[in-house]
């Protein structure tokens, strides 16, 4: 091996091993430590004995109403969330790559949600719907679409879709822009001659051709409204009712609130193994209809 060789690796290993070791210590080894408290019983309390229950706490959460009515909970909300992100993403995109005179400052508002922290965006928020909502709807007399939609069941859980959208939607944007400026300019003026109209240069040329960012938000909003907890916290709180209680949140309180340490890791995994698989099939489906040119 060459000289020159030998320093590569060197350098390689420098920059390398030292993110290894902190993932490895950050992650890796908690993750194999949750595991083995999934199979015990444990209020968390160190001076307490942990009792070995095997797959006891699985069974044991099939069984837990409120932990099924969460995952409904969370399916409902990704699935809300993933169309309407992507699909605002994907309009500001298109919006922002035109002519537009202020496509620069449009850019930046469009972003700048996603600046904010989930917990200062869920309080922002819930002024707005508790507050501005019940005053727009006094004055305007419709108040059957602006009232306080956080103490109603339902209308709670679309308020969570509606700040994650209005957060996520600019993230996704920079991403769609990007991949509408890498493709050529050629193919559109192509088909501009020929007598493409723009949803026809939209469906044959732009949108196969964004199937690669396309697979990139879509995994991203997939695991983010999974994984949804700060806005859960400080919108809702999980109310009213537990209506709006996702995975994230039944595991931290199953955890914290209960002391249940062996049944919140049984479901911190089952929560694991169920992002882990719908996010790789969407990625593998995905990339699948990506096209090369």
């Amino acid at each position: 091996m060459s000289t020159r060789k030998r320093k590569e690796k060197a350098w390689y290993a420098l920059f390398t091993l030292p993110l290894v070791l902190i993932f490895t210590t950050v992650v890796i080894v908690p993750f194999l430590i949750g595991i083995g408290y999934s199979f015990v019983e444990w209020d968390g309390i160190p001076a307490n004995p942990k009792v070995f229950v095997g797959f006891d706490n699985y069974a044991e959460l099939l069984k837990d109403e409120r932990f099924l009515a969460s995952a409904w909970h969370t399916i409902e909300f990704t699935v809300l969330a993933l169309v309407l992100v992507n699909l605002f993403g994907l309009i500001f995109s298109l919006i922002v790559t035109t002519k537009l005179r202020v496509r620069n400052a449009a850019r930046t508002m469009f972003f700048l949600p996603n600046l904010i922290g989930g917990l200062i965006l869920g309080y922002i928020w819930q002024f707005i719907f508790t507050d501005v909502f019940k005053y727009v709807g006094e004055k305007t007399g419709l108040q059957s679409i602006f009232f306080n939609w956080l103490i109603d069941p339902q209308f709670a859980l679309y308020a969570m879709v509606v700040v994650f959208t209005w957060q996520m939607a600019g993230y996704t944007m920079i991403i769609y822009i990007a991949g509408i400026q890498g493709i050529p300019d050629e193919l559109n003026e192509a088909a501009k001659v020929d007598g493409a109209n723009l949803w026809h240069r939209l469906t044959r040329i732009v949108f196969p051709l964004l199937m690669p960012s396309f697979t990139i938000c879509l995994f991203l909003t997939l695991s983010g409204a999974f994984k949804i907890f700060d806005v859960n916290l400080s919108l809702t709180k999980g109310g009213p009712n537990n209506a709006t209680e996702m995975f994230a949140m039944n595991i931290y309180n199953e955890i914290f609130g209960y002391g249940h340490y062996g049944l919140g890791q049984a479901k911190a995994i089952v929560f694991f193994v169920i992002v882990a698989a719908v996010t790789l099939t969407q990625v593998v489906i995905t990339k699948k209809r990506e096209v090369q040119f």
